[in-house]
C-alpha cells in the first residue's frame, strides 16, 4: 500500500508538471493560424481596399540643424557625421592646447600642494573650476567664430573648410596675444620655416606648441609666487618646533592649520582667481 500511494503521488505530481508547461504551448499553437491556411474567405468577407492617403507635405527644416556644404555636393549628412566626430574627438587636444586651461590647472595644483593639502579641493573640482573659468575668458573668441563661421556654414555661403579656416583666425590672434617671443622662433627653427614678415604669416603648426610651452611657463611662474608665502611659514614652523625640543611632532600638523588660517583670512581664493583673470586681459 505504501509503495501503490508513493507511485500514485509521483504519477499526479508529472501530469500536473506536465499540464502547467505543455498546456500554454498548446494553447498558443491551437490559436495560431499560418498566413496560407484555413478555409479561402469569400470575397464579401474581404475587407474594402483602404484608400490610398495623399503624401504629406514635407516637414520644414529645423533652424537648429547644422548642414555641411561644399564637401562632396549630395550625401551631406553623412559628411556632417564625420566632421562631428572628429571633432568631437579633437575637443580635449583643442582645449588644453589652445586656451587658458593648461595654466589655470597648473596654478591651482601649486596651490594645493602650497597649502599642504593632498586631496582638498579634489581634482574634479580644480578640473571643473578651471573648465568654468575657461568658459568665460573664451567667450569672446567663442561668439567671434560663431558669427563668421558658423552661421555662414549653416546657410550654406561658404564650406566646411572655408569655415574652417575663418575660425582658426580667432584662435591664434588670441593664442598670439599671449605667446613669448622666443617660444615662437624656437619653433619656427624647428619647423625649418622661412622667417616669417609678420604674425599673420605664422600657422597654427608654430603658435599652438609656442602657445603651450608660454602658458606652462607663466603658469608655473605664479604657482612659484604662490609658494613663497606657505614656504615662509613652513620653515617659521619647522624651525620653532625644532627648537624647543618637539621632535617627535611633524612641523606638518601645525604649519597646516596656520596656512590654511592665512588663506581663510586673506580671501585667497577671490586674491588667486582674480589675479589670473586679470593676467588674460
Amino acid at each position: 500500500m505504501k509503495i501503490t500511494s508513493i507511485s500514485f503521488r509521483r504519477v499526479r505530481t508529472l501530469a500536473l508538471f506536465m499540464f502547467v508547461m505543455i498546456g500554454p504551448l498548446l494553447g498558443v499553437a491551437g490559436a495560431y493560424q499560418p498566413p496560407g491556411g484555413g478555409a479561402p474567405q469569400s470575397p464579401a468577407a474581404q475587407p474594402a481596399a483602404t484608400p490610398a492617403m495623399p503624401p504629406s507635405p514635407s516637414m520644414p527644416a529645423d533652424s537648429n540643424e547644422i548642414r555641411i556644404t561644399g564637401i562632396g555636393g549630395k550625401g551631406s549628412t553623412s559628411w556632417s557625421i564625420v566632421v562631428l566626430l572628429t571633432l568631437l574627438t579633437l575637443i580635449p587636444s583643442l582645449l588644453l592646447c589652445m586656451t587658458p586651461f593648461a595654466r589655470l590647472l597648473v596654478v591651482f595644483h601649486f596651490l594645493r600642494q602650497a597649502l599642504g593639502l593632498q586631496t582638498t579641493p579634489t581634482n574634479q573640482t580644480l578640473i571643473g573650476l578651471a573648465l568654468v573659468l575657461t568658459f568665460f575668458l573664451m567667450q569672446p573668441v567663442g561668439s567671434t567664430i560663431y558669427q563668421t563661421s558658423v552661421l555662414p556654414l549653416q546657410s550654406g555661403q561658404i564650406s566646411a573648410l572655408e569655415a574652417l579656416d575663418r575660425g582658426s583666425v580667432p584662435v591664434r590672434k588670441f593664442m598670439l596675444h599671449y605667446v613669448r617671443e622666443k617660444d615662437v622662433a624656437l619653433f619656427i627653427e624647428l619647423s625649418k620655416q622661412p622667417r616669417p614678415r609678420n604674425t599673420d604669416d605664422l600657422s597654427l603648426r608654430v603658435v599652438a606648441p609656442a602657445y603651450v610651452l608660454s602658458e606652462l611657463r607663466v603658469g608655473f611662474q605664479i604657482g612659484t609666487v604662490l609658494f613663497l608665502p606657505f614656504l615662509v611659514i613652513d620653515m617659521v614652523v619647522a624651525s620653532i618646533s625644532t627648537s624647543v625640543g618637539m621632535l617627535q611632532l611633524p612641523p606638518v600638523v601645525i604649519s597646516t592649520p596656520l596656512k590654511l588660517l592665512l588663506f581663510v583670512m586673506v580671501d585667497g581664493w577671490n586674491l588667486v582667481i582674480g589675479s589670473l583673470m586679470r593676467s588674460f586681459n
